[in-house]
């Protein structure tokens, strides 16, 4: 009888041991994004290189905590990019687009990612008005989004 527990103590050792290391991670690896330099800007919009998809590329960069722009304007009724450049080191940001003031409705929000890194976001065609960006991680870093 001894023997019998101590082989059904193998078997399910055996078993979850097997099902531990057949399961997937749970996330899944992206290769690290190109580290050709970013173009300086005052985060206006600007032209994005030929054959991107989308003709306006709005930079925005984060240093100490807090967003480097805090009134950026992008085109009404067209797709564009977000080029945000995260300067703080080993800290975690990212942009969402929200409607109206910080605490509305979020209608875009990029991947949070820790710096030193630059990330380009699509984000897609906005109606004309004042949107907040704001840093999903830190809601303190507040901007507004001029769409016209």
């Amino acid at each position: 009888m001894r023997h019998a527990r101590l082989l059904s103590a193998a078997v399910f050792s055996a078993i979850v041991v097997a099902a531990c290391t057949s399961a997937d991670a749970g996330w899944t690896y992206a290769p690290a994004p190109s580290k050709a330099p970013a173009p300086s800007g005052s985060g206006s919009a600007s032209a994005a290189p030929s054959g991107s998809g989308n003709s306006t590329v709005v930079i925005i960069s984060a240093t100490n905590i807090k967003y480097d722009q805090t009134t950026l304007t992008a085109p009404a009724g067209t797709p564009f990019q977000i080029q945000f450049k995260n300067m703080d080191a080993g800290v975690p940001h990212n942009v969402s687009i929200h409607q109206g003031g910080s605490t509305g409705a979020e209608l875009f929000k990029g991947p949070i990612f820790n710096g030193v890194e630059t990330r380009t976001y699509d984000v897609p065609a906005l109606d004309a008005g004042a949107y907040a960006f704001v840093c999903s991680v830190h809601p303190t870093m507040i901007g507004t989004l001029n769409v016209q």
